[in-house]
């Protein structure tokens, strides 16, 4: 069901960050079986913005996407697939993947031409990608793989775009949420993600900060960036839209942003086995993908 109140929210930011926009998000996506967005039609001139990743970018693909076009003119790929891995999206690997080679992530540099790539990995680790089979969440081995396959993942986009006369896209890192059970290995992870957008000139969205400790408002709780919680304090626009203050009883007002159930996604509907949209209102969803549409639409007005 479309919000008239996240649609106010996105021309707001629109309006803010670059002086008009308009545009009506639909429902924020739930983590399932990944059916990838068929390309639109770009004209001429309109950047393209593709934006890959796993079950998280599966369940805030079309809130993201809305976000984008309310900056402006843009034509938007989304190829999220859940449970996968940066591996998972590198040309040349020897092991099988869910990630079909037409939409690996060099093969739709090549199809699509973005302006901007945007990447959201989790870190998952675990036997159901076999690329990553072996390689244990936390460990060393573990560690070095992201570090060696985001190396590996910008050289094959540059290359993708330089094979087809194209423009090198812009990358943009999407920094992860707290970990509820190893709350070390994102903050080590975006630490290699940082690392990887300054040796190569792109850029990261701290997205996970919105759904951290962090974004807590007030002063009696220390703002961790990597204390995991289920509830903030509702914001402003959470407010004046009841759906999005979960609680609105509790501690004068607070939002939840995980189920009970899942301490990582942010969609706040169950997850059955033929579902693929997020059916409710979801708190930490939006705030997550307005996060990204902003470093998106920032990037794309200041080279415009």
């Amino acid at each position: 069901m479309r919000s008239r109140g996240v649609r106010a929210l996105f021309a707001g930011l629109a309006l803010v960050a670059l002086g008009g926009g308009n545009a009506t998000p639909a429902p924020a996506r739930t983590p399932e079986t990944a059916v990838p967005a068929q390309p639109s039609a770009a004209g001429s001139g309109i950047p393209r913005v593709l934006y890959l990743g796993d079950s998280i970018a599966t369940e805030s693909q079309d809130t993201v996407g809305e976000g984008i076009r309310a900056g402006g003119p843009a034509d938007y790929t989304s190829v999220p697939y859940s449970g996968m891995t940066l591996c998972d999206y590198l040309e040349g690997r020897p092991e099988s993947s869910f990630v079909p080679p037409q939409d690996k992530a060099a093969a739709l540099v090549r199809s699509l031409r973005p302006s901007v790539v945007v990447l959201q990995f989790w870190g998952n680790a675990w036997d159901f990608t076999p690329c990553m089979h072996g390689v244990h969440a936390g460990t060393p081995d573990y560690f070095a793989r992201y570090r060696a396959d985001a190396e590996a993942v910008t050289d094959q986009i540059a290359g993708a775009a330089r094979a087809v006369g194209a423009a090198r896209p812009k990358m943009v890192w999407v920094l992860q949420g707290p970990d509820a059970f190893q709350a070390d290995r994102t903050r080590r992870i975006n630490g290699i993600y940082e690392m990887q957008a300054a040796s190569s000139g792109d850029l990261v969205s701290d997205a996970g900060r919105e759904v951290s400790m962090a974004a807590y408002p007030y002063d009696n709780l220390p703002h961790d960036r990597y204390a995991w919680t289920q509830h903030l304090p509702c914001d402003a626009y959470e407010r004046a839209h009841p759906a999005y203050c979960t609680d609105p009883q509790s501690y004068g007002g607070v939002t939840r942003l995980h189920r009970d159930d899942d301490a990582l996604h942010y969609c706040l509907a169950p997850v059955g086995a033929a579902s693929r949209g997020c059916t409710v209102p979801s708190p930490g969803v939006l705030r997550y993908s307005r996060a990204i549409a902003a470093t998106v639409t920032g990037y794309l007005a200041a080279r415009r």
